[in-house]
């Protein structure tokens, strides 16, 4: 039987809920399915009461899972290649969590080729990230601006764009006696012929979850859409990283008619796909955003969205002849930045081009926003599908394994370039 190429994936843990987590599902999974790849996951980024290792199933002994604080040390990864020796080491989510592992490049590269599956959110062309890039054997970019940005910054690094995925079979439209019978089940006191706009997201900085809501409160004004329209946020009011959400309705005094509404309980895959479904648009307005998930299992499940052109999220709301939503273009754009990320775009939208985008989606009407929904159905399915996210990831490790080696197979010159010297 041959011996089967076993994969260490760092990160959020798999089983979380979060946008690294899932995605890092779908890649171990995809692996697995081919029958050509065990995994070992050290799974980090969130609060366990339990840190017993476990074995996912139906995989048993071939994905295992450690679930650890943070996303490891130096010390718990020399651990894991002397008792696991994997093939191949693959990590994820933001540069600024993996510095301590690239200082430890000499030691993991000689043994294992280290995979990075990256994202960036903006311009300018982070030339800080340079040294990162160089320290990685084979980078995968989630989206059109990352890959950009890392084949300029460091052209002489192996660089493939694989965007994210969605389960459109989970992720799929409901008919229309489906969503109403979604919405009186869900929201039994709420009135149904309103229009309904969905915000899911975590509640942070970037995210922008006050200003939706203030903005949200006068277009109502402006509009008189109070009867007419309605905000449902799924998410956690009271992050420590967000503002205090039941403030800000309570101020604005959006709970005396229900305008907002805040989902709170976390749910399973099937069950989001069922608020996808019974909403009539999803908006994301953050001012930076690597990919933004949530909009493009909404567009899978044939619910239009209004988002900011940035980051990720502009290659989902158009295939370059439609539109899938309607854009908010940045009104300008500030350099804000830390001692760890120098200098980043941040783009800032006029409130005037989110109120004429409410105004537009309102005036499609139930058809014209379930005609956009579907166009932009048929762009996830083309575009970014499980069938080729599973091809590909098994086909660029399988050629990493096979032209990089591990351990004793290992070609790898640790930088050294040998030149003839005449």
């Amino acid at each position: 039987m041959t011996k089967k190429i076993k994969v260490l994936t760092l990160g959020d843990h798999p089983l979380s809920p979060s946008g690294v987590g899932s995605q890092t599902k779908y890649v171990c999974e995809a692996l697995l399915g081919s029958g050509k790849f065990s995994i070992v996951s050290l799974g980090g980024a969130i609060r366990h009461n339990d840190y017993t290792p476990l074995r996912v199933d139906p995989w048993g002994d071939d994905w295992r899972i450690f679930p650890i604080d943070g996303y490891g040390t130096p010390e718990m990864i020399r651990s894991v290649l002397r008792t696991e020796k994997p093939d191949i080491l693959w990590f994820m989510t933001d540069p600024r969590f993996w510095g301590w592992l690239w200082q430890m490049e000499n030691e993991i590269r000689p043994l294992v080729p280290m995979v990075y599956y990256h994202v960036w959110d903006n311009y300018p062309y982070p030339k800080y990230n340079k040294k990162f890039y160089d320290s990685t054997d084979q980078i995968y970019t989630i989206s059109k601006v990352t890959d950009d940005i890392v084949r300029n910054v460091a052209p002489d690094v192996p660089c493939t764009y694989l965007p994210h995925a969605v389960d459109s079979d989970i992720f799929k439209p409901v008919t229309d006696e489906e969503k109403a019978n979604i919405r009186k089940s869900s929201l039994p006191d709420v009135d149904h012929n309103k229009v309904i706009f969905f915000w899911n997201n975590r509640n942070a900085r970037r995210k922008q979850s006050g200003t939706l809501i203030f903005w949200f409160k006068e277009w109502l004004d402006l509009t008189d859409n109070h009867d007419n329209a309605q905000l449902l946020m799924h998410t956690d009011p009271k992050d420590p990283h967000g503002q205090d959400l039941h403030k800000i309705i309570n101020t604005l005094r959006l709970d005396t008619n229900r305008q907002v509404l805040l989902s709170t309980t976390k749910i399973s895959p099937q069950h989001l796909a069922a608020m996808y479904g019974m909403v009539d648009c999803t908006i994301n307005i953050s001012d930076a955003e690597g990919f933004g998930l949530a909009t493009l299992e909404s567009l899978s499940c044939g619910t239009p969205i209004i988002v900011n052109m940035t980051g990720g999220l502009q290659e989902q709301i158009t295939d370059g002849l439609d539109w899938f939503g309607v854009p908010l273009y940045a009104s300008s754009k500030a350099i804000i930045g830390s001692q760890d990320v120098p200098y980043i775009y941040e783009d800032r939208l006029d409130k005037k081009q989110f109120f004429s985008a409410m105004d537009k989606m309102m005036a499609l009407g139930a058809k014209g926003r379930k005609e956009m929904g579907m166009k932009g159905r048929a762009h996830v399915m083309k575009n970014y599908n499980f069938t080729n996210f599973n091809a590909s990831w098994i086909e660029n490790l399988l050629t990493l394994h096979e032209e990089g080696g591990s351990w004793e197979t290992r070609n790898y010159q640790q930088g050294i370039r040998f030149k003839e010297v005449a």
